[in-house]
């Protein structure tokens, strides 16, 4: 039974040595680059209807058509 082991134990070996064995990794999905932005109070309003501190926060978060809305 125990040359049985190191029998394993030396093709396990063999495999990662030739490189014929691989380890799978769950894939995560692509992230995006951090987006930073400057804290500055100019808030714009969006064609999605949201309401963001400025263009900046705006483009983060991939909004469109937006317009400042003059509430400072």
């Amino acid at each position: 039974m125990k040359r049985i082991g190191w029998a394993v134990v030396a093709l396990a070996l063999v495999a990662v040595i030739t490189g014929s064995f691989t380890l799978t990794y769950a894939k995560r999905p692509p992230s995006e680059p951090s987006c930073l932005c400057p804290d500055v109070f100019d808030p714009v309003i969006c064609s999605d209807g949201n309401t963001y501190s400025n263009f900046c926060y705006a483009g983060c978060a991939h909004a469109t058509g937006c317009v400042r809305t003059g509430d400072i």
